[in-house]
């Protein structure tokens, strides 16, 4: 493993490949100097879902062109970069896989240390992209497909407390789930979010999970959307039973802003509860209209600031590895040794592979 000090200003290549998006950006300090990404998303609509083996192998074949379009676009060549940082974990283990090797060739190659990040920790890291430095302290709210977590962020390269998380399905696969119940087209999540806006959120009130009773403080920083999926399909199988007309608008309206005033609700508090005037949302999920709109208005109301980056950078993306590997460099943790293998559970306080 090579040693490295603090570095001011380095160039981090990041490579991003944790599910179906292959990520290669170049990043120079907080500024973003190139961004590519290639997608296999239009080849699993028949399936409805994503195909690891058919990722894996999109991987293998889109990452040499977008990494010399990241090159080309940046102006840099292979030898200035500095260090490299990987996606390590969560994600499928074949996609985590290629990305990874290509990492480690590129690193031995070039002679510069390898960082394997947690992408999604990424999710909050690339806002500094946008917004400028982090804050010194701050909850993260991140939210995807797979996640639905709050964190505390004391430093993102060396201190991340996870203070909750979902108990089962997370908000971004619960919105495709019903995207699905409601034979909207693959994925769900953008037309379910779509639909709400059409429709009215009052008009049929869906649970709220862990909001009750002793769940409440039990579970205050946590989210549960099993039930409130099944309290969808059960709606709309008792509207077909009975011959009645079903308003696909106000069903998404009223699940969205269950799903929303959930993660909302908690978020703020747990900025308030632990004296932090920042939220930072990341994550695919975090380009819901509703979440935005309800979230900001909620943190106005307690004197918080909402940092929310372009819904560019709301899916997985090589802008995020690359930052994330950015504050690792510039903090001066030490890089990852070479052995490193991909962690599809890595957990949410483990900022990069030791």
């Amino acid at each position: 493993m090579l040693q490295v000090s603090k570095m001011n200003d380095p160039l981090i290549l990041g490579i991003e490949s944790t599910c179906d998006e292959t990520g290669v950006a170049l990043v120079r300090g907080g500024e973003l100097l190139a961004d590519r990404t290639a997608t296999s998303m239009d080849e699993y609509a028949r399936y409805g879902g994503i195909i690891p083996e058919i990722a894996s192998r999109a991987h293998l074949e889109s990452f040499l062109p977008t990494l010399e379009a990241a090159l080309e676009e940046a102006g840099v060549e292979l030898s200035d970069v500095d260090a490299v940082s990987v996606a390590a974990g969560p994600g499928l283990v074949g996609s985590l896989t290629v990305g990874i090797c290509a990492a480690k060739s590129l690193a031995t190659s070039l002679g510069v240390p390898i960082y394997g990040v947690n992408h999604v920790l990424g999710h909050l890291a690339v806002d500094e992209l946008v917004d400028g430095p982090l804050p010194e302290k701050f909850i993260g709210l991140v939210v995807s497909g797979g996640h639905s977590n709050l964190l505390l962020v004391n430093n993102i390269a060396n201190d991340v407390q996870e203070l909750g998380g979902t108990l089962d399905d997370a908000a971004g696969e619960a919105f495709d789930k019903v995207g699905r119940l409601l034979g909207l087209p693959y994925p769900g999540g953008p037309h379910v979010d779509r639909l709400a806006q059409q429709g009215d959120k009052d008009a049929i009130k869906f649970p709220r999970g862990l909001s009750g009773g002793r769940d409440k403080e039990r579970y205050k920083y946590d989210f549960s959307f099993s039930g409130l999926k099944t309290a969808v399909s059960r709606y709309v199988k008792a509207k077909e039973l009975r011959g009645e007309e079903i308003s696909k608008e106000d069903i998404c309206a009223g699940f969205s802003e269950a799903v929303n005033d959930s993660l909302t609700a908690k978020a703020v508090r747990a900025a308030v509860d632990h004296g932090v005037d920042t939220i930072v949302v990341g994550g695919g999920f975090s380009a819901n209209s509703r979440l935005r709109e309800l979230l900001k208005e909620r943190a106005a109301a307690k004197g918080i600031t909402v940092r929310i980056p372009p819904i560019r950078f709301c899916t997985d993306n090589g802008a995020q590895i690359a930052a994330m590997g950015s504050q690792l460099a510039r903090n001066g943790v030490e890089p990852s040794e070479l052995e490193f293998s991909p962690d599809s559970q890595m957990a949410l306080d483990e900022m990069a592979m030791a």
